[in-house]
């Protein structure tokens, strides 16, 4: 009669159990730590955050603090500001998305290529990243202040405007305020991981295809984008959702004004909960908002995966 190997390594195993039992759990002990901060700091505020979208949480009403269920959604589906800034939000996250990407990746071509004082001009290039973003918007305000700023004055003698006056206060044109300052602030994110894509592209690739005849466009076409493929939609999905998120040059320059021309779903959650001290309202905000991008989000990972597996 033949004892399976299984058999003999527990006949074998003569340790106490607690020993065993101690060895069994040492991996999940070593991890424990990250996994209580972890937990600690993010699942226990989004939880919490979470429970005061159907709960009464006003911060100057002593009584409130109680369940209401649906409530603030069915308040939210017939706000008309939250609609508002939910297409302010599409036109915010889509022009300073494009545009970055679009400045970022000319930036990454011009810098993967080797030219006397490079070094110093990627240093430049990535600077704006390295400002704080409080004091870039606090910086392009006053650059569009026609008291104290040039570009009013520069727009007025190319004949863009009537007379030299602060975009921040027109309604129609309000909005582009926030979204040149968040386009110099972003381009040096795609410009430093595109050039990181682009230096990991094979050279003698280009080679063979300048051997064949290929020209500059063709190379382009057929060699960087496919590589710069995958590289583009995890880029472009993270700023997607941090563009989305990222009220702090709406709040420094226009505070959502003139008239919540550029009130953001992210602004306009700011202002609920710590203007009106409504945090259960603002909390479904929120969680509207987060819902909304964890969808754009699946669809961006599935276009990128679909890419990788036809590569």
């Amino acid at each position: 009669m033949t004892i399976s190997a299984d058999m003999l390594d527990m006949r074998r195993d003569r340790r106490p159990w607690l020993r065993r039992l101690a060895d069994a759990s040492e991996p999940y002990l070593y991890s424990a730590p990250s996994l209580i901060l972890i937990i600690a700091v993010m699942l226990v505020p989004l939880t919490l955050g979470l429970s005061y979208a159907f709960r009464d949480i006003q911060l100057l009403n002593p009584f409130s603090g109680g369940f209401v269920g649906l409530d603030h959604f069915r308040e939210l589906s017939t706000d008309a500001a939250f609609y508002g800034a939910l297409r302010n939000t599409l036109w915010w996250t889509g022009a300073s998305v494009v545009l970055q990407f679009v400045f970022g990746l000319i930036l990454a071509l011009l810098l993967d290529k080797p030219f006397k004082g490079r070094a110093i001009a990627q240093a430049l290039v990535f600077l704006p990243w390295a400002v704080p973003s409080f004091l870039a918007g606090l910086n392009w305000a006053w650059l569009f202040n026609p008291v104290i700023g040039p570009i009013p004055h520069w727009l007025f003698a190319l004949g863009l405007m009537h007379e030299p006056g602060n975009i921040l206060s027109d309604p129609n044109y309000a909005m582009w305020g926030p979204i040149v300052a968040n386009v110099w602030w972003g381009i040096p994110f795609f410009a430093i991981t595109l050039l990181a894509a682009l230096q990991a592209i094979p050279r003698d690739l280009y080679e063979a295809a300048s051997i064949d005849g290929a020209g500059w466009f063709q190379r382009f076409r057929s060699i960087t984008l496919p590589f710069l493929a995958p590289t583009i939609a995890i880029t472009v999905l993270l700023r997607t959702v941090w563009i989305s998120n990222f009220a702090d040059l709406i709040v420094v320059m226009t505070n959502g004004g003139p008239a919540d021309r550029t009130q953001i779903v992210a602004s306009y959650i700011f202002t609920t909960a710590f203007k009106r001290l409504d945090f259960g309202y603002a909390s479904a905000i929120a969680l509207v908002l987060l819902a909304l991008l964890l969808t754009y989000s699946m669809l961006i990972i599935l276009l990128r995966q679909t890419l990788l597996n036809k590569d």
